[in-house]
């Protein structure tokens, strides 16, 4: 007698996967492209390409590591415990600024549906309240985060496959060529100055091997959707971004703070258009229900090895890190405050920038690590060629989206990175090997 699998199939790991990524990562992308032009698609070519190799790599990663602790288990197959707390740094720091931005995207979404104007100043303190709240609404726990996640996130995905499939009856290619490059920037400048904006939106493919044991067969299907995932939401990045840029006149789409509702207002009327603005705007504070949780699981997690505050360690009878969670916010206020800029579209971007330059720090960490990964488990050489290649091709990709999101995202990534091996330095005693302590008593 056969018994029927619980086992999730390879398709449907692919749409989870798709689902996860898309999140808000897209919502004000139409926007930020504008400022560019629709010659921005040559960056999503390349994000793709490099996308896909990261993602592939991390689906090998969560095969072949026996080590916990996600990407700081990876790196620290070759950089030890110093690489362990560097990658979970830097992840944590990129999602504490991640998750501003995203509190941002529903503020600028709200104004336009409101018809208010708000002052630097209102928009900080707005994204302030936005983020206070969604972090108050994790305190019953995961399970009511996740109910409510799961029903918002269509919230966003509607919209984008709205606009993929019928948003071509409303295309004009006259206004799509004069979008192609409005503002005369050099070729290879106006190809790079979108590279970081098109990561952001693929920032969390990392996680998407994270459920490899709940499918059949996982290594040959978890790298399949994986990348298939990836794919997928690349497709309909790129669909959406560069439908939108041929449907709103390019200066018109490059001011816009709700760039979807803007795009079915023209497509049909105001009324469709503040639907779509609302229906966005629960899709972007459900999606940061969730990550506000996620974050404060990450601190937690650091917090259990030993190389965060033992404060991010508790947890209320829901099993929710409530100190933590006040901790955080309080860190994320604080950012909000320091990152005031003329427009909010302004501070969206330097916010985003700084995001992608602190989470791809643990990516590279965890592409050079592979190699040693499949060593240690006797991964077969051919194979485990194929696989570095790959990982190296994803290697490439990370720094050119450093060398692109630009100096001053640089500048303030890196004091961010150096701060994280300061403190490591304080608390490296607690890692010390038993050799190291006996050297230590023979010189004495």
């Amino acid at each position: 007698m056969s018994t029927k699998s619980n086992k999730v199939s390879v398709l449907q790991l692919t749409i989870m996967t798709t689902i996860n990524m898309m999140g808000s990562g897209i919502i004000m992308l139409p926007t930020k492209l504008a400022e560019v032009g629709s010659i921005s698609i040559l960056s999503w070519v390349i994000t793709v390409l490099g996308s896909t190799a990261l993602a592939y790599a991390f689906a090998k990663c969560g095969r072949f590591s026996r080590k916990s602790g996600g990407m700081g288990g990876y790196a620290e197959y070759a950089f030890g415990k110093p690489g362990n707390f560097m990658a979970n740094y830097t992840y944590a720091v990129s999602l504490l600024i991640a998750n501003v931005a995203i509190a941002i995207s529903a503020v600028g979404y709200g104004t336009e549906l409101f018809g208010v104007s708000l002052s630097p100043v209102g928009i900080c303190l707005a994204t302030i309240v936005v983020l206070w709240f969604a972090t108050s609404a994790n305190f019953g726990g995961a399970r009511i985060t996740g109910q409510i996640s799961s029903v918002t996130i269509w919230g966003i995905i509607i919209p984008v496959l709205g606009v993929s499939i019928i948003g071509w009856f409303w295309f004009d290619s006259t206004a799509y060529i004069e979008a192609w490059n409005p503002h005369g920037i050099e070729f290879f400048d106006a190809v790079g100055a979108s590279i970081a904006m098109t990561l952001w939106a693929f920032l969390g493919l990392e996680s998407a091997c994270a459920n490899s044991e709940a499918v059949d067969n996982p290594e040959r299907n978890v790298p399949i959707a994986v990348m298939g995932g990836t794919i997928g939401a690349a497709v309909l990045y790129i669909v959406s971004t560069n439908v939108i840029a041929g449907i709103v006149p390019n200066a018109e789409l490059a001011a816009s703070t709700a760039p979807f509702g803007l795009a079915f207002s023209h497509m049909f009327n105001p009324v469709v258009g503040k639907i779509v603005m609302a229906l966005a705007i629960c899709s972007c504070v459900g999606s940061l229900l969730s990550w506000q949780f996620t974050i404060a699981q990450v601190f937690k997690s650091s917090a259990d090895t030993g190389y965060f505050p033992k404060i991010f360690s508790a947890v209320t009878k829901a099993d929710a890190p409530v100190k933590g969670m006040l901790v955080i916010v309080v860190i994320q206020t604080g950012l909000s405050l320091l990152t005031i800029s003329p427009s909010l579209n302004k501070q969206f971007e330097v916010l985003v920038n700084l995001a992608v330059v602190t989470n791809v720090i643990p990516y590279i960490l965890s592409m050079a690590a592979l190699a040693m990964m499949q060593r240690v488990a006797k991964v077969p050489v051919g194979q485990a060629k194929t696989s570095n290649i790959i990982a190296a091709i994803g290697m490439a990709y990370s720094f050119y989206a450093l060398f692109s999101s630009g100096y001053e995202a640089m500048m303030w990534g890196s004091l961010a990175t150096f701060f994280g091996w300061t403190l490591y330095g304080m608390i490296a005693s607690r890692f010390a090997v038993n050799e190291q302590e006996g050297d230590l008593k023979k010189v004495a």
